[in-house]
């Protein structure tokens, strides 16, 4: 039974690692998560005859696991099913914090139990790796819950900067060297004290909790891409507790590749992962931003609708405000009607566009445009001079050229969309706020940008029969 046991889990584990490469291609990825959920699938079920399970676990227990598997199951169908595309960012937050809880969850059964023989407690090491995960499973979980409020914009959540105050780094250490200790204590002492180790998650989820709290909303493609490195983490130590591989191999894959995708998103930021952490968008600049010269110069749907379709090369550039209006289909829709006239167009995606990395992406499939009219930064940004339209559809600090001349400015360094190269810029925006970075855009002030103000649903609606009517 054991060879045929750990026979499955490398079957799972190449069934993972085969999925995650086929994640990396959005032509393969739909696939690759398939062959990923039938690893998992494969996981869950030889589980149920592994020793350590049949000879501690009774009919009952049995009964109590498909029940929870079944109730799980159910919740995640349905909510997967029903969720909007502008609300899956949160959902992947809040799904990968119930990693991380569940991973702080196994390590708090193996503390908490008696082994009574000494002969065949788990040694100290083993402890050590139990509280580890423990620490980074309970940071991950509270530090998820927080990024999912924030992302759905809860009222509590709103407002950054009250959780932020002086001395937050210190008291933060100091919580985090608490639950350090605690938790070595714990370890060393192999103490199964209730009230100790109950302490000792408190102050880990009190950490994750406040590490996450001050973090604008900007920093969060980032910040949950790190809390999914953390998850993978956790399960991978309490893989190494339970003696499970599965655990092992799943855990390493996902951390690895959550580290990886944090610093890249960081890269495109032209941030570091601790200034993420540690600062906020407000404490980035070395001084006064640069005042924005210039006005605001309003056009009217049915004359942006005349210029976009004479233009023989169209770059979109797609942004937040377009998921929240929920606009990828009319979009795409007078994309096609561009197309038949004989232009060239592209969707230009910048790394950090939206709440999630991907996000753009994701909304853009969902509307059916091909992967091949799908460029990202590196690939479109010389491109932009050539457009004779640059359309920009509630996307903001990822295309302001502060970022790329105004030393001054929060976001100075970050990679930016060259969208004031193009001849035209048309931008497509709700009202005249401020992005996250909370500045002024220097492009929306430019001498070749037009505002059209509205729903960005209904302004492309507009555009869509502007251009039909001029045949």
């Amino acid at each position: 039974m054991g060879y045929l046991i750990e026979t499955v889990y490398f079957l799972t584990a190449a069934l993972f690692i085969l999925g995650l490469k086929r994640m990396s291609h959005p032509t393969t990825a739909r696939s690759g998560i398939i062959w990923a959920g039938y690893g998992m699938v494969l996981a869950t079920v030889v589980s149920f005859v592994h020793p350590q399970i049949t000879a501690h676990v009774s009919v009952t227990n049995y009964a109590l696991m498909l029940i929870a598997i079944a109730i799980g199951g159910a919740i995640a169908w349905y909510g997967a099913k029903k969720v909007a595309m502008t609300a899956m960012p949160q959902m992947i937050a809040i799904y990968n914090g119930m990693g991380g809880g569940a991973a702080a969850a196994i390590a708090a059964v193996e503390l908490l139990k008696d082994h009574g023989d000494k002969a065949t407690a788990p040694g100290t090491s083993v402890l050590i790796m139990a509280v580890a995960g423990a620490l980074i499973g309970a940071v991950s979980f509270s530090g998820s819950v927080v990024a999912f409020g924030k992302l759905q914009e809860l009222k509590f959540f709103k407002d950054d900067a009250k959780f932020r105050f002086t001395g937050q780094q210190k008291v933060n250490l100091a919580i985090f060297a608490s639950a350090v200790l605690l938790g070595l204590i714990v370890a060393v002492s192999h103490s199964t004290s209730g009230p100790l180790i109950t302490l000792f998650f408190l102050l880990a989820l009190a950490f994750g909790a406040m590490m996450a709290l001050p973090i604008g909303g900007a920093d969060m493609p980032v910040v949950i891409s790190l809390f999914n490195a953390f998850t993978g983490l956790a399960v991978a130590l309490e893989g190494f507790v339970l003696g499970n591989s599965a655990m092992i191999i799943a855990g390493i894959i996902v951390g690895s590749s959550g580290t990886l995708l944090t610093l890249m998103m960081a890269k495109a930021m032209n941030r570091s992962v601790s200034n993420v952490l540690f600062s906020n968008w407000a404490a980035l600049g070395t001084g006064e931003a640069q005042e924005v010269t210039g006005s605001l110069k309003p056009m009217e749907p049915q004359d942006a609708a005349i210029q976009m379709a004479y233009a023989s090369k169209v770059i979109i550039v797609p942004g937040y405000g377009m998921a929240v209006a929920q606009a990828q289909h009319k979009i795409w829709e007078m994309c096609k009607l561009l197309i038949e006239r004989g232009a060239t167009v592209k969707f230009a995606i910048h790394p950090v566009a939206g709440r999630m990395p991907g996000h753009m992406n994701v909304l853009l499939a969902e509307a059916g445009v091909p992967y091949d009219y799908i460029t990202d930064i590196d690939e479109i940004n010389e491109e932009f001079a050539t457009a004779d339209v640059a359309l920009v559809i509630g996307a903001n600090d990822v295309v302001n050229p502060a970022a790329r001349n105004d030393k001054s400015s929060p976001i100075y360094g970050m990679p930016i969309l060259n969208v004031d190269y193009a001849k035209n810029v048309q931008v497509i925006k709700r009202g005249k706020g401020v992005g996250f970075a909370g500045i002024e855009n220097a492009l929306f002030f430019a001498d070749n940008t037009r505002m059209v103000y509205g729903d960005a649903q209904k302004v492309v609606a507009a555009l869509i029969q502007g251009i039909k009517e001029l045949g």
